[in-house]
């Protein structure tokens, strides 16, 4: 049962990373598209990375410290594109 949990997390994983490229063909705007991409890529990488700790659970110390700097270089990529698209980001 956990095989079949943990193969359904990495597809689902994959299904996502194919899902943000998506977008990078429509005819929005270049932040929108980064926006999709890097929430989709987020999203996908960590679910496959659940689905990894299901199939190897001694290896946990390592894979949740991949999820949690997932969680906060994706995060602060997200503000640091906000602020420098802002109007606020003067650097004179």
């Amino acid at each position: 049962m956990i095989n079949v949990l943990s193969y359904i997390c990495i597809g689902v994983g994959i299904f996502f990373w194919f899902w943000g490229t998506f977008p990078l063909l429509g005819k929005r705007s270049v932040l929108f598209k980064l926006h999709s991409l890097s929430v989709a890529d987020t999203l996908g990488s960590m679910s496959i990375i659940i689905g990894l700790l299901l199939k190897r659970p001694n290896e946990w110390p390592l894979l949740i410290l991949g999820l949690i700097s997932l969680a906060i270089w994706n995060t602060v990529l997200g503000y640091v594109l906000a602020y420098c698209s802002s109007s606020g980001g003067n650097y004179e």
